[in-house]
């Protein structure tokens, strides 16, 4: 069983090394590349302002964090939720380098520092995938028809579940969820999880080839000769 945890963050500003701070996590749980409706949602008191900028982004605002917890107050619980499973993030080392700042504040009961050689990065997964194309999240979910009209401002949560489906995506597959849909992030931290709801029904993929791509594709094939294998796998 592979467990993963999709995981955005959003901050006060872009700074980690300067003072900026964590003011939300949001994860989404995958088995075996499926969301199973299990999730992590905090919001946290960076005990210091939302920049101008950050603000226009994520519409969190000082007074919405005034009465939230510090980072201390919630590590614990993020870290048990995320236990030993691989974290995937978009743009890895912005998250990581806020989320291992946090953690270096702790002193020496801090959990480990996130290696980021061990998280799966998406945005490396589709540039190598879509060379030279835009891939920040917007666009990725433009490309492979992801629903985003939920989204009128960046959010941790939100933006982890729709960043889970691009991930499945990216690894070449559209797969159903196995739980309930995620509402907007109301502040409080949420664990839950759900049943197996039973096997799932295998969904033909739409076919992203351009016709020029196919045709070359074809061309590569029949140029294998009449007892290539491959030749049992063209498109009529």
């Amino acid at each position: 069983m592979l467990r993963e945890i999709v995981l955005d963050t959003e901050t006060t500003g872009t700074d980690a090394k300067n003072g900026d701070r964590l003011i939300e996590i949001g994860c989404v749980e995958l088995i075996n590349h499926v969301q199973t409706g299990a999730y992590y949602h905090q919001l946290i008191n960076p005990q210091r302002a939302v920049s101008e900028g950050a603000f226009a982004v994520h519409g969190i605002s000082d007074a919405m964090l005034a009465d939230k917890p510090v980072f201390a107050d919630v590590v614990d619980a993020f870290v048990a939720f995320c236990g030993d499973a691989r974290l995937v993030i978009h743009n890895a080392p912005f998250d990581v380098g806020f989320l291992n700042m946090e953690f270096a504040k702790l002193g020496p009961a801090a959990p480990p520092l996130i290696v980021l050689e061990d998280v799966v990065d998406t945005l490396l997964l589709a540039r190598r995938k879509h060379p030279g194309a835009a891939n920040n999240l917007d666009a990725l979910c433009n490309r492979y028809g992801v629903d985003t009209t939920r989204r009128v401002k960046h959010g941790a949560l939100l933006d982890a579940q729709i960043l889970a489906e691009v991930y499945v995506e990216l690894l070449g597959g559209k797969q159903t969820s196995l739980g309930l849909s995620i509402a907007e992030p109301a502040g409080s931290v949420a664990v839950e999880a759900v049943a197996d709801s039973g096997p799932i029904a295998p969904r033909a993929m739409r076919s992203r080839l351009t016709e020029d791509e196919r045709l070359r594709h074809v061309s590569f094939v029949e140029s294998l000769g009449t007892n290539a294998l491959w030749r049992d796998y063209l498109e009529p």
